[in-house]
C-alpha cells in the first residue's frame, strides 16, 4: 500500500513530466494508492460558500485524470474544503469522480452515504476506505434523512469538545469582563429558552467553555456520537473486506505547532485501531507529522503535502476580492501576493510546506512487516506556476524530522540508502 497526503491540485500534468512518471512507476508496485483529494472538481457549477477552507478550491474535472495517470485508486474527499461551492460543487465533483470510476469516501448526498466504507477490489485482498474530517465549518457537516426530510449533503464529521481550565484568579477575571460586556448573552439566552442543547456545565466565555482549576491547560476530546458512528463503520468494513483504513483530515494541532497533533486525533486514531481498522492515514496540516505503530497498525498523523497548487486556482469568488480591496476585474493571482505579502509569509514561504513523504506499507498474512518512506519535494523555490508538482528527492532532512516527531510515540525509525525504515 502506498499512501500520501493532501493532492490539492488547480492544473494540469504537464505531458511526459519525468518526475511524474518516475512517481508512476513506483506506485506501480502498489495494490492499494491512497491520495486526499484536496479540491473540488467541477466546471465552476456550484454556488461558493460564504466560507472556504482557506481558498475557494476548485480545478477543472480532467485533473482527476492526472491523479489516475499517477497510479491512484482510492480518495478521501472529507476535508475543509469540499463545500467550497456548496451542495452543487460537491454533488458535481462526486459525478466527475463516479464517471471515472474512482473510489471515494468521507462525503456525499447524506449522512449514510458519507460514512459509508467503500471498497477497493485489488488482487491481494479488499481494501475498504473510511473517510473523515475534524475539520471543516459546521453547516458542512452531513446529515442523515427521516421519514419526513431528505438528508444533507456533506462531509462525515469527527467533532470535538473543548474544555478550558484556568486558575480562581483567570476566571474572576473572565467573569468580570463578560458581565461587563454581555459576551455571552445571546448563548444564555438560548439556553434558558431551550434553543442550546449545551448541558450548563462550565462558564461560557466568548463561545468557550471554562473550568477552575489549579493550573491553565486545555483539553479536547472527540465527540462521542461522531465516534461510534466511525467506529461502526469500522465494524462493518472488517466484515466486508480485508483491510479496512481511515483517512483523518485535521488541521488542528497542539497548542501553536502544526507538526504535533491535537491529542483528540490521538485518542480517535487509537480507538478507530481498537474497533479493528489497520490503518490511519493522516493530512490537513500541510506539513508532516510523526508516525506512531499502535497495537502493530501504523497511524500517520500527517503525511504532508503531495501536490500544492492553493495558489494557482484560476478563478475566485467576489468575497475574495473583497478580503483583499481588490477590483473584480483584477487577476486572482493579485491577490494571493497580497495575502502572501509577495511569497514572505503564509504557507507558500513555509519551507517544511514543500517536502514530505510518501509511505510504502508492506502486509504479509494480514500483519505490517515494513514500512518505506520515500521524501518528496514540491519545488519550494521555484515559480508560482511550477512549483507544486512532486518528485523524488535524496535530501533526507524530513526524514530526520519524522524520526524525531516520532520518537514520542515510542517509533523507531532508520534512515537507509536515503529512505526511511520501520521495521516491524
Amino acid at each position: 500500500m502506498f499512501a500520501t497526503g493532501d493532492s490539492f491540485i488547480a492544473r494540469r500534468l504537464p505531458p511526459e513530466d519525468a518526475a511524474s512518471q518516475d512517481l508512476a512507476r513506483l506506485f506501480k508496485n502498489g495494490d492499494m494508492n491512497f491520495t486526499n483529494l484536496e479540491v473540488t472538481t467541477h466546471n465552476r457549477e456550484g454556488s461558493p460558500s460564504a466560507f472556504s477552507g482557506g481558498t475557494w478550491a476548485v480545478a477543472p474535472p480532467a485533473v482527476l485524470d492526472d491523479l489516475k495517470l499517477y497510479g491512484f485508486n482510492l480518495f478521501n474527499w472529507a476535508n475543509n474544503h469540499t463545500l467550497d461551492y456548496l451542495y452543487r460543487g460537491l454533488e458535481a465533483t462526486e459525478k466527475e469522480l463516479d464517471a471515472r470510476q474512482m473510489i471515494h469516501a468521507g462525503a456525499g448526498r447524506d449522512l449514510a452515504a458519507a460514512a459509508s466504507p467503500k471498497y477497493l477490489e485489488t488482487k491481494a485482498g479488499r481494501v475498504a476506505l473510511i473517510g473523515a474530517t475534524a475539520t471543516f465549518h459546521p453547516f458542512w457537516a452531513a446529515g442523515n434523512r427521516n421519514h419526513y426530510i431528505e438528508g444533507r449533503p456533506g462531509i462525515n464529521p469527527l467533532r470535538y469538545r473543548t474544555e478550558n481550565f484556568v486558575t480562581e484568579d483567570q476566571m474572576a477575571v473572565l467573569k468580570e469582563i463578560s458581565e461587563a460586556t454581555y459576551l455571552d448573552a445571546g448563548e444564555k439566552l438560548n439556553r434558558q429558552e431551550g434553543f442550546s442543547k449545551e448541558d450548563g456545565k462550565g462558564f461560557l466565555f466568548s463561545g468557550s467553555l471554562f473550568f477552575t482549576e489549579e493550573e491553565s491547560f486545555q483539553k479536547r476530546t472527540p465527540l462521542e456520537k461522531d465516534m461510534e458512528r466511525i467506529k461502526r463503520s469500522v465494524r462493518e468494513a472488517c466484515k466486508q473486506s480485508d483491510f479496512v483504513i481511515i483517512s483523518l483530515h485535521s488541521h488542528e494541532m497542539k497548542e501553536t505547532d502544526k507538526h504535533v497533533s491535537p491529542e483528540f486525533l490521538e485518542e480517535a486514531a487509537r480507538e478507530f485501531i481498537d474497533a479493528g481498522a489497520d490503518m490511519i492515514i493522516g493530512h490537513g496540516p500541510h506539513v508532516i507529522r510523526g508516525i506512531e505503530i499502535y497495537q502493530g497498525k501504523p497511524i500517520f498523523y500527517s503525511l504532508g503535502n503531495f501536490i500544492f497548487q492553493n495558489e494557482s486556482v484560476a478563478a475566485l469568488p467576489e468575497d475574495f476580492y473583497n478580503t483583499y480591496n481588490l477590483d473584480s476585474n483584477a487577476p486572482a493571482v493579485d491577490g494571493f501576493d497580497i495575502r502572501s505579502d509577495n511569497g514572505k509569509k503564509g504557507l507558500g514561504a513555509n519551507p517544511a510546506v514543500w517536502e514530505s513523504v510518501i509511505a510504502d506499507v508492506q502486509w504479509e498474512s494480514g500483519e505490517v512487516v515494513d514500512i518505506k518512506l520515500h521524501p518528496i519535494e514540491l519545488g519550494y523555490r521555484l515559480p508560482r506556476h511550477r512549483r507544486g508538482w512532486p518528485k523524488r528527492t535524496t535530501d533526507t532532512m524530513v526524514l530526520e524530522t519524522i524520526k524525531e516527531l516520532s520518537i514520542p510515540y515510542g517509533t523507531t525509525m532508520m534512515i537507509e540508502d536515503g529512505i526511511g525504515r520501520i521495521h516491524l
